[in-house]
């Protein structure tokens, strides 16, 4: 047997100009968890893709099990036993775990086996829980991830790589992935994991691989780092890894939703009687399991998903039924910046000064447009959260997803709101791109502004908000202080085994209700909402 499963030497891929990994080195031994770290634009996907035989490399050679090898397709992949698990599954919801599994297999091979059993003994074998005859448009995030898991297994595949497998998974679920990567690992395969939690690196992985620019860094044992030090390597120069959560002084509530409820796409409630309020220099964090409501309930407030019942006000004033535009019109300055950048926060094909002419069209006079004043915006932005752009015309379709996200958080903060409603405004950024998000969103928040922050990294949000409302299929688990809880408890609210607003005094919540109180009552009405959120169902504080 080989020392390496894989071996990458020298690899080198360029895109026209744009040099996407110049050769990269890097190898996994058999029964090895290997990290691989790097900044958005590092070249980790570019480097993968090659692996699994979407791209093929320029120059370089691809080794497996010491003899170079040519993967020109990912059928050529597969042939090797390399198997790759997207962060976006790729399955069909109509289709059974079984028939997703062998989707594209010979047919006549199949019909030969007991399909049902082959998936329960590899499910058996690593410590998978999964019923092959459930549809996925039933299945949770954690089991569409096993399906993913077992099909490349059943492939064969002994080489697997996961692209962000933590990303919208709660502690628990993570807790046993992590146990079931560990017994592939001492089944002797050899997995590649792309991550952005450094705490998780640190304890999944044996190795770690950076990348910085396309270029290979160096691969350093883990038991011999640090998260700092990693960091360093990744960025290129020291940087302070440490979130602060800013204390302020309350105001009186800018944005209230009472007994909320919103529809699905698909004519469900996505969202059932859900009350909240947020002050002026309050950040509350919305957790829950992918699905959960998330994203129904930013639209709404938003103005772009229509209210089923309840009520949103801000300020006192009601915006219900009102569209945006109308919205920004009254004066009520609320921004908006969605998980699907692309899609519905920035357009695509427009170049960065048009990007931030789009929030900004009411002040220009007749019919001509002033781009001057908006160039200088995009400019200051650039060099602000240092945007990585060849300049200010150059379309966000050709920015790295980190980079694109930077424009639309700069922009929507450029504006001025005194409401932020975010949801994963850190998606898909490294480390560096992370930190410097924060860091805004704390500058926001000293200022007053009132900060609804949907997120999926519950170590962040304990860090940076004040409270934290967890969701479970639209519906509220409780409201915590981030301050006394646990990611323990707040996984346990995310999939319903807990609920703590039963436990919660009504009182509290139900004064919000009316937006007219005094000062006095408001004090009051805190020092309830503090009183009832430390206290857990025994009554015990935590």
């Amino acid at each position: 047997m080989a020392e390496y499963a894989i071996e990458l030497k020298n690899i080198t891929k360029t895109f026209g100009k744009v040099v996407a990994n110049s050769k990269v080195n890097l190898n996994v031994k058999h029964g090895e968890i290997l990290a691989l770290l790097g900044e958005n634009g590092s070249g980790k996907t570019t480097l993968m893709n090659m692996i699994s035989g979407i791209y093929f490399p320029d120059k370089g050679n691809i080794y497996i099990e010491g003899e170079e090898v040519f993967i020109k397709s990912p059928k050529d992949a597969f042939k090797y036993g390399i198997g790759m698990i997207h962060q976006h599954f790729k399955l069909v919801d109509i289709f059974s775990a079984a028939e997703n599994i062998i989707l594209g297999m010979n047919e006549k091979k199949d019909k030969k086996r007991n399909i049902y059993d082959e998936v329960n003994e590899i499910a058996n074998r690593y410590g998978f829980d999964i019923d092959p005859k459930k549809k996925i448009y039933d299945m949770s995030v954690s089991e569409k991830q096993t399906v993913e898991i077992i099909k490349v297994l059943y492939r064969g595949a002994n080489i697997l790589i996961l692209d962000e497998p933590t990303a919208v998974l709660t502690p628990q679920e993570i807790e046993k992935l992590f146990k079931v990567l560990k017994a592939m690992k001492e089944d002797g395969k050899s997995i590649i994991i792309i991550t952005h939690k450094l705490n998780e690196v640190m304890e999944i992985s044996d190795r770690v691989t950076i990348l910085r620019k396309g270029k290979y860094i160096d691969t350093v044992n883990t038991s011999e780092t640090n998260e700092k030090e990693l960091t360093d390597m990744m960025v290129g120069r020291k940087i302070t890894l440490k979130i602060d959560r800013v204390k302020t002084d309350f105001d009186r509530p800018l944005l209230e939703v009472r007994n909320l409820s919103v529809k699905a796409d698909d004519g469900s409630l996505a969202i059932k009687n859900v009350s909240f309020y947020i002050r002026g220099g309050e950040m509350l964090g919305i957790a829950g399991i992918s699905g959960c409501g998330q994203k129904e309930l930013c639209e709404a407030i938003a103005g772009i998903r229509p209210v089923t019942s309840g009520q949103i006000t801000h300020k006192g004033e009601s915006i219900i039924h009102l569209k945006p535009k109308e919205i920004i019109e009254k004066g009520i300055s609320m921004s908006f910046i969605p998980e699907d950048r692309l899609g519905m926060g920035l357009a695509p094909s427009f170049s960065i000064t048009d990007n931030m002419m789009l929030k900004n069209y009411g002040e220009n006079k007749g019919i001509f447009v002033d781009r001057k004043s908006a160039r200088e915006r995009a400019q200051a932005l650039i060099e602000k959260l240092d945007i990585v752009t060849p300049s200010t015309e150059t379309p966000v379709r050709r920015l790295s997803g980190g980079n694109v996200q930077k424009v639309l958080v700069g922009r929507e903060i450029e504006s001025g709101p005194n409401v932020i409603v975010t949801a994963y405004p850190v998606r898909g950024l490294d480390i560096n791109s992370s930190y410097v998000i924060y860091d805004i969103l704390n500058e926001q928040k000293a200022n007053g502004v009132g900060i609804l922050f949907v997120g999926e990294d519950l170590d962040v949000m304990l860090a940076l908000c004040d409270k934290i409302l967890v969701l479970c299929h639209g519906e509220v688990m409780g409201v915590v202080h981030a301050a006394k809880t646990t990611k323990e408890k707040l996984g346990l609210m995310m999939t319903g085994s807990l609920n703590l607003l039963e436990e919660q005094s009504e009182r509290a919540w139900g004064m919000a209700k009316d937006s007219q109180l005094t000062e006095e009552e408001w004090i009051k009405l805190g020092e309830e909402d503090n009183k009832d959120v430390e206290v857990e169902n025994n009554g015990e504080e935590h």
